[in-house]
């Protein structure tokens, strides 16, 4: 399942979204725009036209292994799709990306100063946490200081700007936060998404460990009711004490599948919506009875990242720009995409998606050219001996970790030919999933990996979450990889509030991160999704948020 709230602004591992091609194409098969923010394609109804009840059956590639999406753990997909029907988020977004307040938790929040930069949270005076207790400012409070860093007792993904939060007031009343920041921070609008109560924030060990294996206080309109290890499954019901419209749904319920069993799952009537990963199972959806394909651009890309670690064989900046210059994007895009993008292409932005403002092609560095990327390894004392380059004894010898899905695979296999042209050895090694962040990529256990990132409309968060580079606290950056000039202009682009000024930085940072050799982006993804054709207001969201209480069954 690829859906969550606008408020998951981390960027994200999206551990499967690769799209591979085989057989020949199919009439079928409709191909897709690239960029994204043009649509999205959900079956909207009006509520009135669906029924109440029913039971929604989606995937997960694995039970979440902790349900505080905050956590450095817990920051992947299957948390974020299991918590977006039933936590909090600050804003809401459209189908074009346009933001608008979260009215069924803030009746109102603003932006109140400039110097210093305020902004005040009004929250609903209906919100409860799904225990009867107020959703309050000291929620907001308490998650600001899990988040400021002040304690590295937090294990946090990413600080979300809270780093630049002086103080969080209470307002008016409990229902109202007042945030003064002490730097400005330009991508406030994705913070507080998602809020969880100040129970799990109020001490790094109820942070880190209170909801590893169960969510007991929520509030959105769904809770979870069963956690079943055994089956490998999560059910979500009503929340009794949900206070704004009545969802459609009685039930949603995630099981894990291996991506390999997803199309079967669908033939088979087990499950409802799930996504698609390879044209050959867009085309076969295309066949299922009941069964609807569909499709808009959304922000997600995969990516190659590079090992950069003291010690590691890729640690100089100038070894992973020649290596990027030997691997063949274009032959990825077209292996992945063809047939089901228009016009396949790769992503040459680190922080913006096509189709996104902000975006232009910063690639230059890593442009493919195998012999310059020989000669630049020769010139680095990398020689070829034999049919393996080495320098000072040590073969230029590349592990390549992946998720073990056939389609990381094969892009691993084109990534291998490419790299032999020039002398460099690439080994294959694929992970299961519930592994492969934290016993793999996260310790730096790799020297190139294969993975997906979820993004959002606020593109930004992930310059200092993925980009930045503290080595003691390096958050999602795994590769080890920065330096103090990066971090200097990150840190000046997340505090510009004048949107154009920040958007022309970005690109100035995006252009270090290419120079710096920091990652390989790949292909953004399609977003395809087989969906049972009596489901409404559900599907392939693009940039728009999912409104859990109009996803239903037609009468």
């Amino acid at each position: 399942m690829r859906i969550r709230s606008i408020g998951a602004r981390l960027a994200i591992p999206a551990v499967a979204i690769g799209l591979i091609v085989s057989g020949c194409s199919s009439d079928s098969t409709q191909t897709a725009p690239s960029d994204i923010g043009s649509t999205n394609d959900i079956n909207p109804r009006d509520p009135s036209e669906l029924r109440d009840g029913g039971n929604l059956r989606t995937d997960l590639t694995a039970l979440p292994q902790n349900f505080n999406y905050l956590n450095v753990d817990g920051t992947d997909e299957n948390t974020s799709s299991v918590i977006d029907p039933v936590m909090p988020s600050a804003f809401t977004a459209d189908a074009a990306g346009n933001i608008g307040i979260n009215h069924d938790y803030f009746t109102d929040i603003q932006l109140t100063g400039t110097d210093p930069q305020k902004v005040t949270y009004t929250i609903n005076p209906q919100a409860v946490w799904s225990d009867g207790t107020p959703i309050t400012w000291e929620d907001l409070k308490s998650e600001a200081h899990a988040l400021s860093g002040a304690d590295p007792g937090y294990l946090l993904s990413s600080p979300s700007g809270f780093d630049k939060v002086a103080s969080v007031e209470r307002g008016v009343d409990d229902r109202q936060a007042v945030l003064t920041f002490s730097k400005p921070y330009a991508e406030w609008k994705g913070q507080f998404s998602p809020l969880y109560p100040k129970s799990v924030t109020q001490t790094p060990q109820a942070f880190n460990e209170s909801i590893r294996s169960n969510l007991p206080v929520s509030a959105g309109p769904f809770v979870i009711t069963n956690i079943d290890r055994t089956q490998n499954r999560i059910t979500l019901g009503r929340n009794p004490k949900w206070w704004g419209a009545p969802p459609k749904l009685d039930t949603v319920t995630f099981s894990v599948l291996d991506p390999t069993a997803v199309l079967a799952a669908i033939q088979n009537n087990e499950i409802d919506y799930a996504y698609l990963s390879g044209r050959t199972n867009v085309v076969a959806a295309h066949s299922i009875p009941d069964i609807t394909v569909r499709t808009a651009p959304e922000s997600r890309w995969n990516v190659l990242t590079f090992n950069g670690a003291p010690g590691a064989v890729m640690s100089d900046a100038k070894v992973r720009v020649a290596i990027s210059k030997a691997i063949d994007r274009q032959a990825i895009a077209d292996a992945l995409q063809n047939g089901i993008v228009t016009n396949p292409r790769p992503l040459n932005n680190h922080i913006f998606l096509s189709g996104q403002k902000g975006y232009q092609d910063n690639s230059a560095p890593s442009a493919f050219d195998p012999a310059a990327a020989a000669a630049e390894l020769d010139a680095l004392g990398w020689k070829l001996n034999g049919d393996v380059r080495e320098k000072d004894g040590r073969k230029l010898v590349l592990k390549d970790v992946m998720y073990q899905q056939d389609a990381w695979v094969d892009v691993a296999k084109i990534i291998q030919e490419n790299l032999q042209k020039i002398g460099v050895k690439l080994e294959i090694q694929t992970v299961p999933g519930q592994g492969l962040f934290t016993d793999v990529i996260n310790p730096g256990n790799y020297d190139l990996a294969e993975h997906g990132w979820g993004g959002s409309v606020f593109p930004l968060g992930a310059l200092e979450q993925i980009y930045y580079y503290d080595p003691n606290n390096p958050q999602s950056n795994s590769g080890r990889i920065g330096s103090p000039e990066l971090n200097a202009l990150i840190q000046k682009t997340i505090s510009e509030l004048d949107p154009e000024k920040a958007i022309d930085m970005a690109n100035q940072a995006d252009k270090m991160i290419w120079e710096e050799g920091f990652s390989l982006p790949l292909v953004q993804a399609s977003g395809n999704y087989g969906v049972r054709s009596t489901l409404a207001n559900v599907g392939a969201f693009g940039l728009a948020t999912v409104d859990w209480t109009k996803v239903g069954y037609l009468k």
